[in-house]
């Protein structure tokens, strides 16, 4: 079993012997594999990690030469030529952002690095209310445009910062699965910090087993394992990255419209999905919205979801959209 938010795979059985696995870093975080078919292990994790290494170099906010940050640095309003997939990837962010009502929205970045969750480093307190509302300003993704042909991103405001943090990931799972499939792999299980994506059924017959993390509040590291196949996972809760200043507790998820800290008494969301890219960017924008606003969005586009509530008395609700048990394998 494995579970959602863990850097370390937990090896299932398979005929009595363990699943191949390895793993290794990127993007900040930690990947890992696992696959049925033993045979080529060493040439398929090259093959996958020379993978990743193109992603990031893509994408990464991080990399001060990567594609997305030579845009970031562009100072001008012309269209600036990227490759196909930053492209790609950039226009679905845009399209989550219009669904979401800017919920989502890949121009946060400005706010994530202020609040001191970017690669600009961290902090110990709150910014200015002066620096929030300087950052607020720039963030807007009407202002930003993507097209494919030929590929080229366009901004507006000179000064807008575009962070893909809340889709690379579940990009790059949905590409490493993609890879593991072309390379004859019918069973495979990829994880990058909290994306995951399960390919077909392990070799004797069993799905595969992702115990859902829930915040602290239940009393025991998981509440509910789910089995699941074709399908991904990936939960953004606020517990995973957040400093303490004077009483309160400032978590790492933005609101947009705000650039603070989101406030609401919902801890976590975890989301199932066709592709990793989706749940990872559904799962943001969900713990963005909240459940009051988050599971009619969810009901109405058909999304399965999982909303860890705080209630008043410090316990954690769980509210289960009603298409989540149409995405679990019985």
């Amino acid at each position: 079993m494995i579970t959602i938010g863990a850097e370390i795979l937990i090896s299932s059985s398979a005929y009595g012997q363990e699943l191949a696995s390895f793993s290794g870093p990127t993007m900040g975080t930690r990947y890992t594999v696992q696959v049925a078919e033993r045979d080529n292990l060493a040439e398929m994790q090259i093959a996958v990690e020379k993978r990743l290494s193109e992603i990031n170099r893509l994408m990464s906010t991080y990399d001060e030469k990567s594609e997305l940050s030579q845009f970031n640095q562009y100072e001008k309003s012309d269209w600036f030529a990227v490759s196909s997939e930053t492209a790609l990837v950039v226009q679905f962010a845009l399209q989550v952002a219009a669904d979401s009502e800017g919920a989502f929205d890949p121009t946060v970045g400005p706010a994530v690095n202020l609040w001191g969750f970017g690669p600009e480093g961290r902090r110990r307190k709150p910014p200015s209310d002066e620096d929030i509302e300087k950052a607020r300003q720039r963030i807007g993704y009407q202002k930003l445009e993507a097209r494919t042909e030929p590929p080229a991103l366009r901004k507006q405001m000179a000064d807008m910062y575009v962070d893909l943090s809340a889709v690379a990931k579940g990009y790059a799972v949905d590409e490493i699965s993609d890879l593991l499939a072309k390379q004859g792999c019918t069973a495979s299980l990829v994880v990058i910090g909290g994306e995951i994506r399960a390919r077909g059924k392990k070799p004797d017959g069993t799905s595969w087993r992702i115990g859902i993390e829930e915040p602290k509040g239940l009393g025991r590291p998981f509440e509910r394992v789910v089995k699941v196949e074709n399908l991904a996972l990936a939960t953004s809760g606020d517990w995973r990255n957040a400093f303490d200043h004077q009483g309160v507790r400032y978590a790492h998820v933005i609101d947009p419209s705000t650039a603070r800290p989101v406030e609401h008494n919902v801890a976590g969301v975890t989301v199932l999905a066709d592709r990793s890219i989706e749940s990872d960017a559904w799962a943001t924008a969900l713990l963005v919205m909240g459940d009051e606003r988050g599971i009619p969005w969810c009901e109405q586009r058909k999304v399965a979801a999982i909303f860890f509530v705080r209630r008043e008395n410090g316990k954690i609700m769980a509210r289960a959209t009603t298409h989540l048990a149409k995405r679990v394998t019985p």
